[in-house]
């Protein structure tokens, strides 16, 4: 499996193309992201990279949560999330991984999380009058 960046999504914009058409496209903050932890099947079944995202003040964090940086060595962050991964010896704790690892023309899967709204009457969803 191949590894992946933990990213936000900063806004929406548009770009014209080289024949001149205007194409929409989603301006994305894609790392720097930090390992936190490496997981391995001995101890864990799995091979896997935590990887850390965002920063966060460690008073905000709750304790397990700040002795698992600390035993890491690493900064507090906002976002933590596994990678899985084939092969994890190659990669160190508390190494960051930048936008570097891709190349141009590399196929990039997406995945994201909604904001939910809740149920929305039609004044709220549509922006009807009143």
């Amino acid at each position: 499996m191949a590894l992946g960046l933990i990213g936000k999504k900063l806004g929406l914009t548009q770009i014209f193309s080289k024949d001149g058409r205007m194409v929409p496209v989603t301006v994305i903050q894609a790392g720097p992201c930090c390992i936190v932890q490496k997981k391995t099947i001995d101890r864990d079944g799995y091979t896997a990279l935590q990887l850390g995202f965002g920063s966060k003040k460690s008073k905000n964090v709750s304790k397990p949560l700040q002795g698992h940086f600390k035993t890491a060595g690493t900064n507090v962050f906002a976002v933590l999330q596994e990678v899985r991964i084939d092969d994890v010896s190659s990669y160190e704790v508390g190494k960051e991984i930048t936008l570097s690892i891709f190349k141009v023309g590399d196929k990039v899967k997406i995945t994201g999380i909604s904001k939910g709204k809740g149920f929305a009457g039609v004044m709220k969803r549509w922006n009807f009058k009143g």
